[in-house]
This record gives structure tokens, C-alpha cells and sequence, in this order.
């Protein structure tokens, strides 16, 4: 199929209903999971090794297919409606004029958080997300295109974007990263995630350390029918039971893991099992 076929078909999608897109995108997981052996080994061996129940786990797979096909409609389609839960940390945060750190893992619909805060917060404090560019030119552009809106800016996976991030910070100002994204070689260490080691990205800590920025953990959940989405605000303090992050690279890796079990288990199904999250860099050395 070439490029150009593709890029219609992204932006017909772009007008459809959310339920429409949702009831699509079942399909699609449905069909992934059914076609691809490695994708099903995977999400059942990650959902298992973290304990999920059946029922949660076949939720899963439709959630999946609901998260790639919703895409269009948040990229370049008419706003979702969303909802809050937990809006005044964000407010309180914000109050105390220091840099502010959101983490989002691979939970419900993480494309959505960051929109959510722009159009509420982002004119007066604008947020900068942390971003992998995509592979295909095309995708990369339209991704380029659908993320240029007020309020939100975007940093690439490079050095030269995490001194974005940290001037930011320092700076007082807004940055968001999804945590448990597998980091490059030498740039994690191995942490314990639901009983097992987990190459986890060593960015989070640092980026709160050096600035002294408060740390807000939120996760945009999917309603069901269409409905839109809630967004869900806990600072990380909160989450661990006012446990302050550790300096110590595979001590505050490990936290930031368990905050990250804490916000799955809210719903378990719309987590992304799929994702590679115990792949090891060709060389690191795995030191469980």
C-alpha cells in the first residue's frame, strides 16, 4: 500500500466517531493477536508474570487494537472529551514555581494525557513530552504536524533533547516521559518490575534530581461506548506512600517500577502487555 493511500486512509479515519474507531480497532487487536505468535506470546507471558486474570488479559487485546486506532481521530480529528480526576495536583504543582515531571506509562491512552494537560494548563505553563520519532517518514511527519498545538512541545529521544528537558526544568517549566520505555544501552539499569528484572530507564530520577522538580504520575483512561477519557493525577509521593525518590540510580529505578505496578493494577486491561518491556540492550548485563 503506498504512502499516500495510507496518509488518506489516516485522515478519513480522522473523522470518524470514537466508538466507530474503538469497535475498529477490537477488530484489529483481535486480529493481531490471532495472526502473530509473537506478539500473543508476549503480551500473555508479561500479563501472566504480572499476575492478571484471564478476563483482564482477553480485555487486553482489544484495548491494544483501540489504542492504534484511535489514533487518527487524536492527532488531526475534532477534540475528545475528557475528563479529570485528581486536576487539583496538577494546580498545587503548579503553585509552587518549580519544575514539574509527569510520568505516563504504557497505560490506557498516553497520547491523550499530554493533549489533556495543554488544552487545560498549557497556556500559561506549556509542557514539553519527551517523543521516539517514528521510523517511516511519512508517520514521522504527520506525528510532527498532529503535535503542533498551543501549549505543548515536543523533545526527541536525543541528547540534545534531555538538555531540553532538564532547561525546562530548571526553568520551572512543564516535561513528560512515559517511564517504563526501554531505554537505549547504558542508559538503565536492572530493576525489579512485578518480581522480575526490567532494564528500566535511569532519565526519570535524574531529570527530577537535577532540577528539584516535583514528580506527578497520570494515565489517560479509555471510557467505554466512545465515551472520551479520564485522566487520572497522582503526585508519585502519594502513590508510594510518601516515600521520598532515592538518589541512588537502581534504588529510585526500583520506586519508580512499584508506581508504576500501582497505577496498572487501577486497570489492568489497558495496559499494553505487548510491549517489549523485559527486552535487554545487546549488551547490557542483566544484575538482578
Amino acid at each position: 500500500m503506498s504512502t499516500a493511500i495510507v496518509q488518506a486512509l489516516f485522515r478519513v479515519c480522522s473523522h470518524l466517531p470514537l466508538l466507530w474507531l474503538h469497535a475498529l480497532g477490537a477488530l484489529l487487536g483481535w486480529l493481531v493477536f490471532v495472526l502473530s505468535p509473537t506478539y500473543r506470546r508476549r503480551l500473555l507471558t508479561n500479563a501472566r508474570r504480572a499476575g492478571v486474570g484471564l478476563t483482564d488479559i482477553l480485555g487486553s487485546v482489544a484495548e491494544a487494537g483501540r489504542l492504534v486506532a484511535e489514533l487518527p481521530r487524536l492527532w488531526l480529528g475534532r477534540p475528545v472529551r475528557v475528563g479529570w480526576q485528581g486536576a487539583a495536583e496538577i494546580d498545587a504543582a503548579l503553585a509552587r514555581g518549580q519544575g514539574v515531571l509527569f510520568l505516563t506509562p504504557h497505560l490506557g491512552c498516553f497520547e491523550v494525557t499530554a493533549q489533556a494537560y495543554a488544552e487545560r494548563f498549557g497556556q500559561r505553563h506549556p509542557i514539553t513530552v519527551l517523543f521516539r520519532p517514528a521510523r517511516q517518514r511519512w508517520l514521522r511527519d504527520l506525528v510532527a504536524q498532529a503535535r503542533q498545538r498551543p501549549g505543548l512541545h515536543t523533545a526527541p529521544t536525543t541528547l540534545a533533547g534531555v538538555k531540553q528537558l532538564i532547561k525546562a526544568l530548571k526553568s520551572a517549566q512543564v516535561v513528560g516521559l512515559l517511564p517504563d520505555q526501554v531505554p537505549p544501552d547504558g542508559q538503565g539499569v536492572w530493576a525489579p518490575l512485578y518480581g522480575h528484572g526490567a532494564y528500566t530507564m535511569t532519565l526519570s530520577a535524574r531529570l527530577a534530581h537535577s532540577a528539584g522538580a516535583q514528580v506527578v504520575l497520570a494515565w489517560g483512561e479509555r471510557l467505554s461506548w466512545g465515551r472520551g477519557y479520564l485522566v487520572h493525577v497522582r503526585t508519585l509521593a502519594s502513590v508510594l506512600g510518601n516515600e521520598s525518590l532515592a538518589s541512588e540510580p537502581v534504588q529510585a529505578a526500583s520506586q519508580i517500577n512499584r508506581a508504576m505496578e500501582i497505577l496498572i493494577a487501577q486497570c489492568p486491561r489497558q495496559y499494553l502487555w505487548a510491549y517489549d518491556r523485559y527486552k535487554a540492550p545487546a549488551s547490557a548485563a542483566h544484575t538482578t
